[in-house]
């Protein structure tokens, strides 16, 4: 178990953590929960799939989860080779203090693959800027298939003013799912 980068023994964890399953969780909808009932993907994307995707992915399906909402999150990154760690210390401060498990983020940073981008129902990258130019060299069919936010790193904009900024935006993409949902 990694705990901010650090390697533990199996079992051993830190006081102020909670202990994740390093199984996908299960959420309303989902084929683990809800035999043969479909549910819809949400893909958040960034660079090192470290800090904001994974952010925005815990508090997407904390909502989903709480609200029974057939969808779901994950979250990928175009270059996770730029980080080591497999989450952000400050992104588990932050879920820690909303009170979202850390099993609502996947177990580690993986790399986007087209499979990503095909098995996902609607693709959020977090910083256009900084992602586009990504997009059309790593995946050019996909370049303007994806939806663009526009969330700074922690080198340009501190999390303190980007976290609450992203938890706003997926609260209201929620919201909009939600809506969605009720006219059909």
């Amino acid at each position: 178990m990694h705990w901010l980068g650090e390697l533990l023994p199996v079992g051993t964890t830190r006081p102020t953590t909670r202990v994740r399953s390093l199984q996908p969780p299960a959420f309303p909808g989902s084929t683990s929960t809800m035999k043969g009932a479909a549910y819809k993907e949400v893909l958040f994307i960034c660079t090192g799939n470290f800090y904001r995707s994974r952010f925005a992915e815990a508090v997407f399906n904390h909502e989903a989860r709480r609200l029974g909402l057939p969808w779901r999150a994950f979250s990928r990154g175009l270059a996770i080779h730029l980080v080591t760690s497999p989450l952000s210390p400050i992104t588990i401060a932050a879920l820690e203090e909303r009170g979202i498990a850390l099993d609502c983020t996947g177990p580690d940073r993986c790399p986007l693959t087209e499979a990503d981008l095909r098995r996902a129902a609607r693709r959020i990258a977090l910083k256009e800027e900084e992602h586009r130019p990504y997009f059309a060299r790593l995946f050019p069919a996909w370049e303007h298939r994806v939806q663009y936010w526009h969330f700074h790193d922690r080198d340009v904009a501190p999390p303190e003013v980007v976290l609450p900024r992203i938890e706003k935006r997926v609260r209201k993409l929620i919201s909009k799912l939600t809506k969605a949902a009720k006219v059909l």
